[in-house]
């Protein structure tokens, strides 16, 4: 007879007793740091939704309708997520929450930075906000993943007692990310005579450096 109980996250309490302090440290770093790069990424979009995407991929509609389509784009994001949740939910059961993790932090990440570099509707024409829907999708895939992933993982290494706390952990780290975000935008749109463009491109292009600390989290 198994005289292992198992816990509802599908742990075993002989698995449990396995992870080490460090190794509760580590990914309990490696989970909300995620969050935060995930759910900066995010949030760049729908700020940049807001201020920037309306005139610049779709200036050929009036200024109130294009708008709506910018925020149209935005939804999108949102509506793909428990898409995102469940494919990469899976691909974790399989490969591991961490791997699962790295690959949707980087997924958001070159995704946020492809739109940094997109061309806009004047230079390529309706092409353009069609790669930007590309690009947003590839960005709901991402955080659904890791949002659901990063919590999964923090209840499996957890302690039985504190598994409440830890877990929401990686909540605490989306909303650093999202507070970053902003402080981005307010910087580079504050008393900055710089056109649309110019900052549209260089708050999405700091998706690239904000992948190298979770090179450290994560090894």
């Amino acid at each position: 007879m198994d005289n292992d109980k198992t816990t509802s996250s599908g742990v075993s309490d002989a698995e449990q007793v396995k992870v080490t302090p460090h190794d509760l440290r580590l990914a309990a770093w490696t989970c909300s740091l995620g969050s935060a790069l995930e759910y900066y990424d995010f949030a760049l979009y729908s700020l940049a939704s807001a201020l920037i995407f309306g005139p610049l991929f779709f200036p050929q509609q009036a200024h109130g309708l294009a708008q709506i389509e910018s925020f149209g784009t935005y939804f999108i994001g949102f509506a793909i997520r428990p898409v995102g949740g469940i494919i990469f939910g899976a691909l974790g059961d399989r490969l591991g929450r961490k791997f699962v993790l790295v690959t949707t932090v980087v997924l958001m990440g070159l995704a946020s930075t492809l739109i940094g570099a997109l061309p806009t509707f004047s230079s390529v024409g309706y092409w353009a906000p069609l790669m930007l829907i590309i690009l947003r999708l590839l960005q709901g895939l991402g955080a659904g993943a890791e949002q659901a992933g990063a919590a999964v993982m923090m209840t499996e290494y957890a302690p039985r007692e504190r598994r409440g706390y830890f877990a929401a952990l990686p909540f605490l780290g989306i909303q650093l990310g999202t507070v970053l975000a902003s402080l981005v935008y307010f910087v580079l749109l504050l008393g900055v005579r710089t056109s649309l463009r110019a900052g549209f491109g260089v708050s999405h292009s700091l998706s690239v450096s904000s992948l190298s600390p979770l090179r450290f989290t994560c090894a």
